[in-house]
Order: C-alpha cells, then structure tokens, then sequence
C-alpha cells in the first residue's frame, strides 16, 4: 500500500469510527455471545446490519447469504461466521476491473446530485487528481441554478490549474454543456467534468434538464466515452438511497461519489446503496482536501467498518 493510500485508510478508518462504535462491538458480541448458529443468532446479527444502515433489502440479501456458506462448509461455531460475512460484503461491494477504464478514453462526466451534498467539490477534487495525472482536463459549469455555483466551480478551476467553460447566472445549463463540448473536441481535452443543478424539489423541470444534456452529449460528441457519477452525502443514511433511486429515473448512473464519511455513524449506507441499486461506489470522500476523495476499495472499507 502507497503512503498516501495508507494515510487515507487511517483517516477513512478514523472517519468510519461512528459508524464503527454504533456496530462492532454488538457485532463482535454476537460471534461470540451465541454457543450455536440457529434463528435467534441470525436475528440478532440481521438487527445490528439494519442498525448500522445497511437497510432491510440487504441485509436480507447478506443473511441469505451466510446461510448457504453455513450449510456449505458445515460451519457450527458463530465465531465462524465472522469472517464468512464480511467476504460476502467486500463480494457484493468490489468494483470491477474495468470501473476506470474511461480514464483512460476521451470522456465526458456528469456529476449530478442534490445541493449540498458536496458536488462542485468533488468536482473539484476529481479535476485536480486528473491533473496531477496528467490529463488535460476540462470543467463546465452547467449548475446555472443555484446562486454562486459557476464562482465556487471557477474558484476549483484556478486550484486545480484546469480551464472552465461557463454561462451567466440563470442561463440555460444545456448550451454550457454544448459549448463546453465543442471546446473540449478543439482542445483535444481527455475528460470535460460537468457540474449540475441539484434542485430535486422541482424534480420534473430538472430531470428534463438532465434528459436534454445527456441529448445534447449524445448528439455532439457521440464518440466519447460517458460517465454518470451521483454525489450522495453519507451523513442522510436512508434519504441517500431514496435520492439516488430519483436520479435514476432520469439519468443512465454509472457509479457514485459517497462524500462526507468523515462525521456519520450511518457508513453501512455505502453497502445498501451498492446493493439496492446495482451501481458501484467508484469514490469516496473524507474530508476538505483533494486528496481526500479517493477511489472506492471494498476491502479497505469493509476493513475500516467492522474493525473491533
């Protein structure tokens, strides 16, 4: 492991310890609190998954699972089962090999999401990691709605060191895009990174909106490579979830950006999301700096959520 990888697991770890307290001691409690592996056991342990916000859904999904490794390996000890579930979540959460490859393409990145959740941000931080990486990069400011959003997005811009494609307050977020693509064709950029409005109380009007970008990226620059990233808070739990599933109604998501892992007892919600809506967590973010948002590791995750 890097040092700079090390760093961010001892803070995401450090992060995570809300969640960690709400969970792992009851959890360890559990393995080795029951003498055999029966009803009640499963029933407790399901209580402590949905406690720590892995939802009804999944957890159901993972105690299914368990039972059929149980059976399988002729397992009779609880304190056996431990390290059988958390495999089956590091399973259920690892990122495919190819999760990146548009890196590596000439691409275009919605990131969409409700306000506050830590948007331009992560915009902001994914702009300065391509940078550093030595990708040409280029950002547009496609949030028109929300008042100081193009100034936050151009304040990243100059950290970063990246060029910004942006209208006036209150313009139409399409023809940003559109020129945003047209100047990412000229400029041969590698990734053009737009921001969004995230006004999901007028859930029509921004859904449409949406719907008319993915047309405009679609008809302009057919050959590029699409990336579609969900900025969810992590401290809303459940609310995160009921989030995404809207979005998903207008939008083709590819992967989520977790933020503000750094302040909640509810980190269980990462497996839930994954889980309920079939889309990988591809980063995660812990903090204010730009390296604090980094790729999604299943294991260093699970590792961090569970550690006693």
């Amino acid at each position: 492991m890097s040092e700079e990888k090390k760093g961010f697991f001892s803070r995401l770890v450090e992060g995570l310890t809300k969640t960690r307290n709400n969970i792992a001691s009851v959890f360890d409690d559990i393995f080795s609190g029951f003498s055999s592996i029966d009803e009640d056991f499963y029933e407790e342990l399901e209580e402590v998954l949905v406690m720590a916000d892995i939802g009804i859904h999944t957890t159901e999904k993972i105690i299914e699972d368990l039972k059929a490794k149980v059976k399988e390996n002729h397992l009779k000890e609880p304190s056996e089962c431990r390290d059988y579930l958390i495999r089956s979540i590091k399973d259920q959460m690892a990122v495919a090999e190819d999760a990146y490859d548009f890196e590596n393409k000439k691409t275009v990145m919605l990131i969409i999401g409700v306000n506050g959740v830590g948007k331009t941000t992560s915009v902001g931080k994914l702009a300065g990691q391509y940078k550093n990486a030595g990708k040409r990069v280029l950002l547009a400011a496609a949030d028109t709605f929300r008042a100081g959003a193009i100034e936050q997005l151009a304040e990243w811009s100059r950290r970063a060191g990246v060029d910004i494609i942006s209208g006036q307050e209150g313009s139409d977020p399409a023809s940003v895009v559109f020129d945003a693509v047209a100047a990412a064709k000229a400029r041969n950029t590698d990734i053009l990174i737009c921001d969004t409005a995230g006004r999901l109380h007028n859930k029509k009007n921004l859904m449409e909106e949406l719907k008319k970008i993915n047309r405009i990226i679609d008809r302009e620059y057919a050959d590029a490579c699409r990336e579609t990233l969900i900025v969810l808070d992590g401290t809303t739990g459940q609310n995160a979830l009921v989030q995404a599933k809207q979005f998903k109604e207008a939008a083709d998501i590819t992967g989520i950006i977790l933020t503000k892992l750094d302040g909640t007892a509810k980190g269980g919600i990462a497996i839930a999301i994954q889980s309920e809506l079939g889309v990988p967590v591809k980063y995660i973010g812990i903090g204010e700096k730009l390296e604090d948002l980094q790729k999604f590791d299943s294991e260093s995750f699970v590792d961090a959520l569970f550690q006693s």
